[in-house]
């Protein structure tokens, strides 16, 4: 680790976990960019601010993860004795090649274009069934009982994971936010790591050894018969990727809906905009993207000299911190008011999902699952009211952003009429049933 931090007793230009930095970092990102883009923090990582760096950082073979040797060099030569350390090291998301292609090579044709957009039924069918339920009790937490129960239900449906085991992975991927964190974790910190480490290892083996006997259409399946070259995935791998993909494939999604709507009810001419331009929704999401990314910061490593990035000579072996959230606002790339939403901003190209090789797969299920979400919300509950969008309470981490809970309410009429809408569909649904449509008059609905 670069020993030659900062120690200025001023306050330092990057501090991700205080209070002032949770709650709104853009314009502490500006600072960055405009003083010191090629930041030397205190955590003794440089930190890349400006679109350009990030982009070339995160595209350049000439920086990989380099995970085991980055965390020995930080904790200490036993740290990979550690359950939580040693499963870390397995997530495809902290390897290099060629383990890294070996890894994602049997992951990605769960992933692809057509068996993503092939999702979009059962995604409505999910989001539907969800404010079915929800609709008559005229208010909801946004966050628990409305985005998080989407992507964990799609994710879950793709790993084979039975419903009443749902709640167990639940707990542990809330977890996973933490450790993303560019800090170091504390020996209390470890030791809960460990045991939930402990405990999914003993789960997910009970679960692959049910695959191996009755495979069945899943992604677990899969993993658990995948031979890539001739060799098999350990347990171990098997588990520290199930577990990724899980954390992965819901927490990204939750915040992307979550800061989404809240930035639409701070903004209530984009608001009313889609409301009345319902066809702005796929470019909304990449503008939500861009505006305050579900992600802020991916890692990477020095693997050679770097003469000059950004001005700065950088190290073999030394961190840069991608910022991603202030790369998105870079006026360089977004010269048109970055720091305002605009739905229909052209030429939106967001680096929330990174980039290169290791480009997250389900950038696209994640797009269109906050698509269905959030176009079937404001269709069905036009007049849903936020009770803060204010002073939201934010996520205490900085890799992962997002809201802890966002309280919404609706009136008694609107929730009647959603509903109304739906079940008037009904009779035509009978009709292969009985023969024909049970309701003939105007009030019986239509085919369509």
């Amino acid at each position: 680790m670069n020993e030659h931090v900062q120690t200025a007793t001023t306050a330092p230009l990057f501090d991700p976990l205080s209070p002032e930095f949770i709650r709104d970092p853009y314009p502490l990102y500006a600072r960055l960019r405009a003083t010191d883009p090629m930041h030397l923090t205190t955590l003794g990582m440089y930190a890349a601010s400006r679109h350009a760096e990030v982009s070339l950082v995160l595209r350049d073979k000439r920086f990989g993860k380099d995970y085991v040797e980055r965390t020995i060099r930080h904790y200490g030569p036993k740290i990979m004795d550690e359950p939580l350390f040693r499963g870390m090291s397995h997530w495809m998301l902290h390897q290099d090649p060629p383990d890294h292609t070996r890894l994602r090579g049997l992951v990605v044709k769960a992933f692809t274009a057509h068996r993503v957009e092939d999702m979009r039924p059962r995604i409505q069918q999910v989001v539907d069934e969800t404010l079915d339920r929800i609709i008559p009790q005229g208010r909801m937490d946004l966050i628990e009982d409305f985005a998080f129960r989407l992507p964990v239900t799609i994710i879950c449906d793709m790993l084979g994971i039975p419903n009443e085991h749902r709640e167990f992975f639940y707990e542990g991927s809330r977890a996973i936010a933490h450790l993303l964190d560019p800090v170091t974790l504390s020996p209390i910190e470890i030791k809960q790591g460990n045991a939930r480490v402990q405990m999914a290892t003993r789960y997910c083996r009970q679960l692959f050894d049910l695959r191996r006997r009755k495979p069945s259409d899943d992604l677990t399946t899969q993993l658990v018969h995948a031979e890539k070259d001739g060799g098999k995935l350990s347990n171990e791998e098997l588990t520290a990727n199930i577990l990724l993909l899980f954390g992965a494939g819901h927490e990204t999604t939750v915040n992307l809906i979550g800061n989404g709507l809240l930035a639409l009810h701070r903004n209530p001419d984009q608001l009313a905009m889609l409301k009345a331009r319902p066809e702005l929704i796929t470019n909304a999401i990449e503008e939500f993207l861009r505006f305050d990314s579900a992600f802020q910061v991916i890692g990477r490593v020095a693997l050679e000299n770097i003469e000059d990035l950004g001005g700065k000579k950088i190290p073999k072996g030394e961190t840069v911190l991608c910022l991603l959230g202030s790369a998105n606002h870079d006026s360089a790339v977004y010269p048109d008011h970055p720091e305002r939403l605009d739905i229909a901003r052209p030429n939106v190209k967001p680096l929330s999902f990174g980039g290169g090789i290791h480009f997250c797969l389900g950038a696209q299920l994640a797009r269109i699952e906050a698509e269905i979400a959030i176009s079937t919300l404001l269709r069905r509950l036009p007049d849903l009211r936020l009770d803060d969008a204010e002073n939201p309470e934010w996520l205490p981490t900085f890799a992962l952003r997002g809201v802890k809970r966002l309280p919404a309410s609706w009136r008694r009429y609107s929730a009647l009429a959603s509903m109304y809408g739906r079940l008037r569909r009904w009779p035509f649904r009978l009709r292969s049933v009985f023969g024909e449509a049970v309701g003939t008059g105007p009030d019986s609905g239509s085919p369509t």
